[in-house]
């Protein structure tokens, strides 16, 4: 192969953590040829983005790595990986379960998981190394992107060596992170809300820790609530069982790491003093940040790149995986032909109101209940009203899981309902409604429907006799279709004879063949709308 060929694909990727690589993959089981630009050598040790949801462990699914993730996971199966709000100190009176995931499991195929970061990222890093069609650049970072009618060209450069490179492309798509290189030479602003906050992330050993929180078995995250944080939180986790842990919390502005006694501030969050090494201390700005658009001509930006927040709740990550789902097909789609002119334009149009809706609707909306929690209730001034207030907390973190479900209602690519938008709040339902991901049923043959769903598009024929219009219009389309007969479970559940699920397996349309258009539905469904 030379050089030119070395230096062109379909799809130039910046940026090699999960939501780049994870990209890559999606882009590379499809056959589409891609170039994976990172700039470390190996994943960086810093134990972030560890909660990954039943949503996320199904993209692991059909990217044919879900067993290796579970099996990197650093703290035993057998332990339990919730979480906890307690008041005040980690050890105090007051506590409850906090982020409790499996509320929602019957709505989703897979389990969700834990782990550090680096760890999701050396398992995606194994599973794009076995696809033929995509080639990594490892020590290599971006400098410009430029971009015309016939593609893009990506200069990248060695970040310990003086060699360039010009990579030549359909498309590129900056996954580069909150301070993307993508994002800002191709001019894509950026809307951002400072909390004027520092915060402080320290990475530590300690197996005292561990012996004192023994008390609070299955537990492996902590959020404390101090009436002096005003809202902002003092956050635990485990990176292992028994002996490493990340801290975040609110310090004083100008905070260095030779100005601050952090070994007396984690004991005071937690209410007793234990052992402690420290590994790392690092601080950041809490802030939040979204791209005004998400696409400027043929350049992509997803992640951190098109939308960043504080690590509260578990969110990031799985909002820039859920981005990758969501725009791997629609640029397959385009690269195959198939797609509409309205399609890519609909990434933006689908993701960008749902992250200002996590954003807006969970994180920041979070900050401010807890803030005036704290200055409203007080045990030691009203103790009564206090511990009511605290039990009617305690029904309200099971209602933020249950009503955290990203969908499309609004999108122009799905037959929501009137007045529909996308969104990060919903409700769950086994019902199959248009705008919203799939939930799994069995299937006659025995296997669950998400083992039966195709790459393309999957025509869910419940019935059995109503398929034949959607393949007529997928032949002339040229779109590719599945179809896959359902049985009375199903039927009962989705309470709709046909489905027409999407790549990305959320729900295009669904309802009843016999009084529809199928190459509307199916046109629309791939933006030809018109």
């Amino acid at each position: 192969m030379n050089s030119a060929d070395q230096d062109s694909a379909q799809v130039v990727i910046v940026g090699g953590g999960p939501v780049g690589t994870g990209l890559a993959i999606a882009l590379g089981q499809r056959g589409v040829r891609c170039i994976l630009v990172e700039r470390y050598l190996q994943p960086q040790p810093i134990p972030k983005g560890q909660n990954l949801t039943q949503r996320t462990l199904e993209h692991f699914h059909f990217w044919g790595c879900e067993k290796e993730l579970r099996a990197a996971r650093t703290i035993p199966k057998e332990y339990g990986i919730g979480g906890m709000t307690a008041y005040g100190t980690l050890l105090g009176d007051h506590h409850y379960d906090w982020l409790q995931r499996e509320l929602v499991r019957p709505f989703y195929y897979t389990d969700n998981e834990r782990l550090p970061q680096y760890a999701t990222e050396a398992v995606l890093r194994a599973r794009v190394a076995e696809l033929p069609s995509v080639r990594t650049l490892y020590g290599w970072s971006a400098e410009t992107v430029e971009q015309d009618d016939g593609g893009v060209r990506v200069t990248v450069a060695e970040r310990d060596g003086s060699g360039r490179r010009v990579l030549r492309a359909d498309y590129v798509v900056g996954c580069d992170g909150s301070r993307s290189t993508v994002r800002e030479v191709s001019g894509i602003t950026q809307t951002r809300s400072d909390h004027d906050r520092l915060m402080v992330l320290l990475v530590f050993r300690s197996e005292g820790l561990h012996e004192l929180l023994k008390r609070y078995p299955g537990k492996s995250f902590y959020n404390v609530l101090h009436p002096d944080l005003k809202g902002y939180w003092q956050f635990f986790g485990r990176v292992d069982l028994g002996t490493t842990w990340f801290f975040h919390a609110p310090v004083p502005a100008g905070t260095t790491k030779d100005s601050m006694d952090f070994r007396v501030y984690l004991h005071r969050a937690v209410g007793a003093e234990f052992d402690v090494e420290f590994e790392h201390i690092g601080f950041w700005d809490l802030r939040f940040a979204i791209a005004d658009s998400y696409r400027k001509g043929r350049v992509f930006i997803a992640g951190d790149a098109a939308h960043s927040h504080p690590p509260y709740g578990g969110y990031g990550i799985n909002t820039g995986l859920e981005d990758t789902a969501n725009l791997a097909w629609k640029l397959h789609a385009a690269l195959s032909g198939w797609a509409g002119p309205e399609l890519l334009d609909s990434y933006d149009a689908e993701r960008r109101p749902v992250f200002a809706s996590t954003a807006g609707d969970f994180i920041e909306k979070a900050i401010h209940s807890d803030r005036d929690f704290l200055a409203s209730f007080d045990p030691t001034r009203d103790k009564p009203a206090f511990e009511a207030e605290w039990q009617a907390r305690q029904s309200g973190a099971r209602s933020e899981v249950a009503s955290f479900e990203p969908n499309y209602e609004g999108s122009s690519i799905v037959e929501g309902p009137a007045g529909g938008r996308c969104s990060a709040m919903g409700s769950h339902s086994l019902v199959a409604r248009a705008g919203h991901h799939l939930a799994p049923q069995p299937l006659p043959s025995g296997m669950n429907v998400f083992e039966a769903l195709g790459p393309g598009f999957t025509l869910l024929d419940i019935d059995g006799h109503g398929a034949a219009p959607f393949v007529a219009a997928a032949a002339q389309l040229g779109v590719p279709l599945t179809v896959v007969e359902g049985g009375a479970a199903a039927h009962a559940d989705y309470r709709a004879p046909l489905v027409l699920v999407r790549p990305d397996q959320f729900v295009a349309w669904a309802g009843d063949g016999r009084t529809v258009d199928a190459a509307a539905i199916l046109g629309k469904a791939v933006g030809r709308e018109g």
